[in-house]
């Protein structure tokens, strides 16, 4: 386990810095393996990781673990976190001040793990990280920002609702591993957009 990260978790677990400490039951560090060449970042935790204080263990979760598994990587190889650290009430969207306030243990989260690729999962995060919306139209594309790679997809929660979504989700991410292999052998990915900063 890396220390700062070990201290960046202690951080979160302990942080008041919103509104959001009054109403959650668990903060929720990011987790997985710091060596990790991909991180996934999706928009906040929701019921069941607020109660268990680890992200993505619900439904959508597990829809991402067999998109991962389809892929033939196993969750405990890449690192998963969300913009926002507590779940807003009911679900809601994380306000700006919300998002704003987390942005720095995003940020060191990115800076120890330093993945080749971070993956933004859904129209939210999407919006937070990237200042992007419709994420149809860019899901499967490749952006960059201030030299950091991006592989933007779709929430696994839309799978929920949406069956047909399931097969995009697992193109996507098996295109993801493909592109990660490629960086690691060296090779130059095209970049389908370039993000402002």
């Amino acid at each position: 386990m890396d220390l700062n990260l070990e201290t960046l978790r202690q951080n979160v677990i302990e942080c008041t810095k919103c509104d959001l400490c009054k109403t959650r039951t668990n903060a929720v560090p990011g987790k997985g393996s710091f060596n990790s060449d991909v991180m996934f970042i999706g928009e906040a935790p929701g019921r069941n990781e607020d109660l268990q204080g680890e992200p993505f263990v619900g439904v959508a979760g597990k829809k991402l673990s067999l998109a991962l598994e389809n892929a033939g990587i196993s969750r405990d190889e890449v690192y998963i976190t969300n913009t926002v650290k507590c779940r807003p009430p009911d679900n809601r969207v994380p306000s700006k001040i919300e998002r704003d306030t987390c942005q720095e243990y995003l940020q060191k989260e990115i800076e120890i793990i330093k993945p080749k690729i971070i993956c933004v999962l859904g129209n939210t995060a999407f919006g937070s990280i990237l200042g992007g919306t419709e994420i149809t139209k860019f899901r499967g594309k490749v952006g960059r920002k201030e030299n950091q790679l991006y592989f933007i997809t779709i929430h696994p929660a839309a799978t929920i609702y949406n069956q047909g979504l399931i097969e995009v989700l697992e193109k996507d991410i098996k295109k993801l591993f493909e592109l990660i292999r490629e960086l690691k052998n060296g090779k130059q990915i095209s970049i389908d957009i370039e993000f402002s900063t």
